[in-house]
């Protein structure tokens, strides 16, 4: 980074007051009745309505609209293992796009240990306190495991958006672009280098969608995931097929999509070279992607690329997911965040990104145009529509598949709302 940049977002953590999120108040506070309401004696009225049934407290609390946004730092966006306390940063920031994007109530939550059993044992002591929990920067494989105990023991959405929201924003730009280059998912063949807590939910959700599982294939550190190689964990081996590709290069000769969720510059213009006709690259490592976007693009015109960089088009990008994944869920008061409701935002997504974009976006965008097409398969984070049309798509999923307390609203997600 520029050194100029990297001041810029230290000062903007620091000043004016350090840190990105605060606390408001939703009710008066200004007199005497207002106290004897808001604290003794009025406080214990809603306190007995709760013991007697405990889903009063979205009735008498922010419960209902509160997000806490939880990790250990194990994993700290490309940063690696950085510990609790420097993960901080990073969850305010979630906790900034739920309510930017959401209006959702969030605060962040970071857990001093890396003992699985002991980050499990205390979110679910503390889950009631939430409508949701989104679990951040929590390294593989333990947070697979870490997220299906948390799933089983609480009565709330939990969501591991590293697994998930990479997931739902990847398939939804990955539909798109295969419609355009004229090929499906169900015979796609699809190479992933990465086999981390993204890659592995990418690929499942992909599986979901239609795609063969005999039709991927998945490297990490020391190569293609084939049939028999020892050392494979319980979650890469769902993805070891039988074959005699071990290396990339291997992995990539006739390929139709390349997704990396790995490292810089790993991917070369020659692996590019022996791809099928009219590829799709979803290169995703951040900062610097697997391979640059200006090369891939002088090496093949057919060649649909898409990063996880602001600064070039076909961004993926999670904001583009969460915030009305949580949306929905917390409005239909839903138990879970299941297949479903995914694949219902991965539809609404990939819809969106096929109709006429407004002026407001272009100006947000500062462009003059942005039609569906090989440089715009997924929408823009600053697309307003994107809250009324995944949310309601997530709650409705949640409505049908059974696990939603509430009925869907009528009249969901009025203008102006």
């Amino acid at each position: 980074m520029p050194k100029e940049f990297k001041q810029a977002a230290l000062d903007y953590h620091a000043l004016p007051t350090p840190g990105k999120i605060s606390v408001e108040l939703t009710t008066p506070a200004e007199t005497q009745q207002d106290l004897a309401l808001a604290y003794s004696p009025g406080v214990a009225e809603p306190c007995r309505e709760i013991a007697k049934d405990a889903d009063n407290a979205y009735l008498y609390t922010g419960k209902g609209n509160l997000v806490a946004v939880i990790s250990n730092g194990t994993a700290v966006l490309g940063l690696g293992n950085l510990g609790p306390l420097a993960s901080k940063p990073v969850m305010e920031g979630k906790a900034l796009l739920f309510k930017r994007f959401a209006g959702i109530n969030s605060i962040d939550i970071e857990v001093n240990t890396e003992d699985s059993a002991e980050f499990i044992a205390t979110v679910a002591l503390i889950a009631d306190t939430f409508g949701g929990i989104n679990l951040e920067d929590i390294k593989a494989p333990e947070c697979f495991e870490i997220e299906a105990s948390l799933s089983r023991q609480c009565g709330i959405p939990i969501f591991h958006d590293d697994q998930h929201g990479t997931a739902i924003v990847t398939a939804a730009g990955l539909l798109n672009a295969l419609e355009i280059q004229g090929k499906t998912l169900e015979e796609a063949t699809i190479t992933c280098l990465g086999a981390g807590a993204a890659a592995i939910a990418c690929m499942r959700l992909l599986v979901s969608l239609g795609a063969r599982r005999e039709n991927i294939y998945m490297l990490d550190r020391r190569g293609v995931i084939y049939a028999g190689r020892e050392g494979v964990n319980a979650y890469k081996q769902e993805f070891a097929n039988p074959t005699s590709k071990r290396s990339l290069s291997d992995a990539l000769k006739g390929a139709d999509v390349f997704v990396g969720l790995s490292g810089a510059d790993l991917m070369s213009a020659e692996m590019l070279l022996s791809m099928a006709e009219r590829p799709i690259v979803f290169a995703c490592s951040n900062p610097d992607p697997e391979i640059r976007p200006e090369l891939a693009l002088a090496t093949r015109e057919d060649v649909i690329i898409a990063t996880g960089r602001s600064d070039f088009p076909n961004q993926v990008n999670n904001v583009l997911g969460f915030p009305f994944i949580f949306r929905g869920a917390l409005d239909v008061r839903a138990s879970c965040i299941n297949e479903e409701m995914k694949i219902a935002a991965v539809r609404a997504l990939s819809e969106l990104a096929r109709e006429e974009v407004p002026a407001e976006v272009l100006r947000a965008c500062d462009v003059d145009a942005l039609s569906f097409g090989p440089e715009y398969i997924i929408p823009k984070p600053v697309d307003v529509r994107l809250l009324g049309r995944i949310a309601p798509a997530v709650a409705r999923a949640a409505v049908d598949s059974g696990v939603a307390r509430l009925p869907y609203p009528d009249n969901y997600y009025l203008p102006g709302r």
